[in-house]
């Protein structure tokens, strides 16, 4: 089918469209036709933007993921605390969008984080983070906020003492107590997650360097 002389709409136009169908009416309800009939246009349309189905959704995903913009605090020791705030906004965004989550895994490509990637290597460098740690944080990051944030998003959700649904305290007593124990919200205990993590990280940093200085001033003492 011929596309039209001139685009009808534009792109951010086609992206958000997107996203409010899939918002309402769920993912399987997604199709070109769906979105023409919702943007008031014919599918030719579509294909001045989009080469197809595939490339929308992967237009979809890129939105949900850069939808929070980098937090605003400088680099120095309390670095942690600027990635946790980014994993913060990203759950925030891909929460408010339980329909796309199977979309985000499918469709977000490491290298479409790319840029993002080079910015928060940028601000560890200046925070003074050694170079061979980034990888670990940055790959760890993304692993641990996709995962967790992706599999919250495709359950119902929940309040403190359904974290762990369908518990029976008389087959399960020990995770039964561990949940009218707990004090944390699925938001409290990921954020805690994410910093844990971190600060793990800062932690056997300095265990390793320690252990080598360590055994660098034994070597000297023996010689």
């Amino acid at each position: 089918m011929a596309r039209p002389s001139k685009p009808l709409i534009s792109r951010a136009s086609a992206v958000a469209a997107s996203i409010e169908i899939i918002d309402s009416e769920g993912l399987d309800a997604f199709s070109l036709p769906r979105l023409a009939k919702h943007l008031g246009v014919q599918a030719p349309s579509l294909y001045h933007h989009f080469a197809d189905k595939s490339e929308i959704l992967q237009a979809v995903a890129r939105q949900i993921a850069g939808a929070g913009a980098l937090p605003r605090r400088k680099p120095g020791p309390d670095w942690p605390e600027f990635f946790v705030t980014l994993s913060m906004n990203l759950r925030r965004s891909i929460l408010k969008h339980r329909n796309a989550a199977p979309i985000l895994l499918q469709y977000l490509p490491r290298d479409l984080l790319i840029g993002t990637y080079e910015d928060t290597a940028r601000f560890l460098e200046e925070s003074g983070v050694p170079a061979r740690l980034h990888v670990q944080i940055l790959d760890g990051m993304e692993r641990l906020t996709l995962g967790a944030v992706l599999t919250e998003a495709m359950r119902k959700p929940s309040t403190k003492t359904t974290i762990f649904p369908n518990v029976d305290p008389d087959s399960q007593p020990l995770l039964a107590r561990a949940l009218t124990e707990n004090e944390m919200t699925s938001r409290q205990l990921f954020e805690e997650m994410i910093r844990s993590f971190l600060y793990g990280v800062v932690r056997n940093e300095q265990i390793t360097v320690a252990k080598a200085r360590h055994i660098g001033e034994l070597s000297v003492s023996t010689n």
